[in-house]
């Protein structure tokens, strides 16, 4: 019998389907390697969940009675939860939806157990906290403060603003080469690693979504397109 402890200790995730089958098979998989994962099976579910214990990460479906995956992401997403998302919608419109709405990553259904296994892990280790080696914790720029410890971006006013995992990876690979041209694919590699399979179209809206919460009612935009070619982090950075 595990130790509470052990429980306690293993990333906790949150499974939310409809589909009592699905729910078994992904929580048994993501329990036997090394995640503590416990089923809901609605979005009210999951909130009384979340409400009672923090989830590391929540793997949503889309299409569910009551408030579907969509609109739940949403809410999450605005409180800087981690959320993979499951759909039997697998186009490409949909997937930019659910990246738009705050989804850390999307999978289309039906989803071997394994690549969500993947994609749980890639999720959470772009979450770890941890400051690349040789870099200092804190990257300064235009007044804006991100930090790359506790995964925090802060504006010139000292408001805190929220990030999503692929939201932080990104800037942070700009942030790191400022005043260089990089191209989707640049991006993709630096952000994710060259096993995602993310497309250039996920790079576009993230970036648009950064452009949005980096507003500052300057009128300046730190992420410059160049077209053809990529996108370019135009300001200074220093490192504290």
């Amino acid at each position: 019998m595990r130790a509470m402890t052990d429980t306690q200790a293993r990333p906790r995730l949150l499974v939310v389907d409809d589909d009592p089958g699905i729910r078994e098979v992904l929580c048994d998989y993501l329990d036997r390697h090394g995640y503590a994962a416990e089923p809901a099976a609605s979005a009210a579910e999951m909130d009384r969940a979340l409400q009672a214990r923090p989830a590391d990460l929540v793997v949503l479906d889309v299409m569910m009675p009551g408030e579907d995956g969509l609109s739940a992401c949403r809410r999450l997403a605005s409180r800087g939860q981690a959320v993979v998302m499951l759909s039997a919608m697998g186009e490409e419109t949909d997937r930019i939806v659910g990246l738009e709405l705050g989804a850390d990553d999307y999978l289309a259904k039906p989803c071997n157990p394994r690549e969500l296994l993947a994609r749980v892990r890639a999720v959470l280790r772009r979450r770890d906290g941890s400051a690349p080696v040789g870099e200092a914790p804190v990257l300064a720029f235009a007044g804006w403060r991100l930090d790359l410890t506790r995964h925090e971006l802060t504006a010139p006013d000292g408001r805190a603003v929220t990030l999503t995992a692929g939201e932080f990876a990104l800037l942070h690979a700009l942030v790191r080469r400022p005043g260089r041209v990089m191209s989707r694919d640049q991006l993709l590699d630096a952000a994710f690693g060259q096993t995602t399979d993310s497309f250039d179209r996920a790079v576009d809206v993230q970036i648009s979504r950064l452009r949005k919460k980096l507003d500052d009612g300057s009128g300046r935009s730190l992420i410059v397109t160049r077209r053809g070619e990529g996108y370019l982090f135009d300001t200074p950075v220093t490192q504290r």
